[in-house]
């Protein structure tokens, strides 16, 4: 399996680069979980990290590398998405 060297923006892994295995399209996964064990004993709290580009070429505009920001909120969201389907939406108040 090939990884890629991957910094790491916002929260406790701020500044650190880890490598990340890479999917059969050569892209790292969407959203990246971190159990991090708790020191009394309980459950493990889990750090939410969402793939963002790094940066864009000039020319075409792609993604030139891929960087994780922190998601404090750690969304999970496990339901497939398909193009026609219909956007979340939030009820306004």
């Amino acid at each position: 399996m090939k990884s890629e060297d991957t910094p790491f923006e916002g929260g406790p892994m701020d500044g650190r680069v880890l490598p990340v295995l890479l999917g059969p399209t050569g892209h790292p996964p969407k959203t990246y979980r971190i159990p991090v064990p708790d020191a009394a004993g309980g459950p493990p709290t889990v750090l939410v990290y969402q793939r963002a580009p790094r940066g864009h070429s000039k020319r075409l505009g792609l993604p030139q590398g891929w960087k994780y920001v922190y998601d404090p909120e750690g969304k999970q969201d496990s339901r497939l998405r398909w193009p026609w389907s219909t956007p979340d939406t939030k009820p306004s108040t």
